[in-house]
């Protein structure tokens, strides 16, 4: 049995810096909390931290993150998978055609297995007919949207489907998965017995921090399906097969180096068909959270871009699961905050991103500072130049954010709607000095080839 060791370049930060660890990401977190809380307390905010934006972020999350997953299996192994919103419709429409016959848990398996045949497609397409992955993921779009409309007026516009409620742009309901919530802590019923509410009378004191931490923490405690669970218990598992396991070093050694793991013994086309199978199959699986959790019902146009948004958390997590969640987390928590606060919150998020960018600005600059004495190559004065600029650009749109919030006391409708949209321009633009993609991403392969 050959054996794959692990090229540097895999196990370099992409920084090249030290990579964060757990204490460090415990206090980040605590930071965003007590920071998050200040904004609540000066703009009277409530929503900024109550539990239902809490659990309406988790909602809004899962299938973006779940999207952004399928991304990071397909690009970890060399292949750029742009049609992953055409492989979650698929997921949506096969989810509601078997769920509202034999069941919500049904709907979920046949959803996945239709995401998974989409990635079939673009992995014959990619990886055995060397077609272009940007072309091939597009007409993956393109029929993942014309075929589930024409399968959905041929199915659910007639006969019993039609008597259920379904139509040409709609499925009759599913029913939902169902819900957890911890007694004592969030409340619910056990039988005839109603349990107290501890997290929710603390939320509902307003205490600095306090409360807000009990709002968070009930928002992840109450009604939460089953299937989010398993959403989230996604994120250890990936991390432990890509980056612990044998399995895993293959798939990503094919996105490194393909003929290098070729010589090695790696069958790279089989890791590569693998990968992206796997990718369709979390994209459906993101599609039928959509009909069982989200929504109780398939309806045209349900996805609504969420597998662009998904590709943008993949690459804002710098394709690790950890920070593919944390990206997924904050567009699910914009959204929640449209569909909660409204223009009352989003005025409030005006002040929390003024201060966040001017974070970003001072450590720019100390990182431009720390990195001058050590730079002596052009490429190197170009990296600190533009850190310095960076610096200053977040500065400048710091000051601008913190003048609207002084001079309005509510944010305008129409950019309400457009805050997840804004929220993905902002956070690549500021990730993209600390990103690196695979290095063979994109790139054509063929057994024996030189390269």
């Amino acid at each position: 049995m050959s054996v794959v060791t692990e090229p540097a370049a895999v196990r370099t930060p992409a920084n090249g810096g030290r990579r964060l660890r757990w204490p460090h990401y415990l206090l980040i977190a605590s930071g965003l909390l007590v920071l998050l809380s200040l904004v609540r307390v000066i703009d009277d905010a409530e929503p900024v931290t109550s539990s239902g934006t809490v659990s309406a972020a988790l909602r809004l999350a899962v299938p973006i993150f779940l999207a952004g997953l399928g991304g990071l299996w397909s690009e970890r192994s060399g292949v750029i998978n742009i049609g992953l919103e055409g492989m979650m419709i698929l997921g949506t429409w096969t989810g509601a055609w078997a769920g509202y016959q034999w069941g919500p848990w049904i709907g979920v398996l046949v959803g996945i297995l239709g995401g998974a045949l989409g990635g079939l497609l673009h992995a014959i397409a990619t990886v055995s007919f060397g077609v272009d992955h940007i072309v091939s993921g597009v007409a993956i779009n393109i029929l993942g949207l014309g075929l589930t409309q024409f399968l959905a007026g041929l199915l659910f516009n007639t006969g019993e489907a039609k008597a259920l409620g379904g139509g040409p742009r709609q499925s009759p309901p599913v029913d939902p998965i169902m819900t957890l919530t911890m007694p004592v802590l969030s409340g619910g019923k056990i039988g005839g017995w109603q349990s107290p509410d501890w997290l929710g009378a603390v939320e509902d004191r307003h205490w600095f921090v306090v409360s807000d931490l009990a709002g968070i923490l009930r928002g992840l405690t109450s009604g939460m399906s089953l299937l989010t669970l398993v959403a989230l218990l996604l994120v250890p598992l990936t991390f432990v097969i890509l980056w612990r396991t044998p399995f895993g070093l293959r798939i990503r050694s094919c996105g490194e180096d393909p003929y290098a793991a070729e010589s090695l013994g790696v069958k790279v086309y089989r890791m590569k068909y693998a990968a992206v199978t796997i990718s369709g199959a979390f994209s459906g699986l993101a599609g039928a959270f959509l009909v069982t959790v989200a929504a109780p019902l398939y309806q045209d146009g349900q996805t609504n871009g969420r597998g662009f948004i998904g590709l943008a958390a993949m690459i804002f997590g710098n394709w690790r699961p950890g920070g593919l969640a944390a990206g997924s987390l904050l567009f699910g928590y914009t959204d929640a905050m449209n569909v909660r606060g409204g223009g009352q919150a989003v005025h409030a998020l005006l002040l929390f991103v003024a201060i966040l960018l001017v974070g970003v600005a001072v450590w720019q600059a100390v990182r431009a500072g720390r990195l001058r004495p050590q730079i002596v190559t052009d490429a190197g004065r170009r990296e600190v130049r533009n850190a310095y600029l960076g610096s200053v650009l977040a500065l400048v749109a710091a000051v601008g954010l913190f003048a609207w919030f002084l001079m309005s006391d509510i944010v305008p409708g129409e950019l309400v709607s457009f805050t997840p949209h804004l929220t993905t321009l902002l956070v690549l633009a500021l990730a993209s000095q600390r990103l690196r993609m695979p290095a063979a991403n994109g790139l054509r392969y063929r057994r024996g080839e030189a390269r």
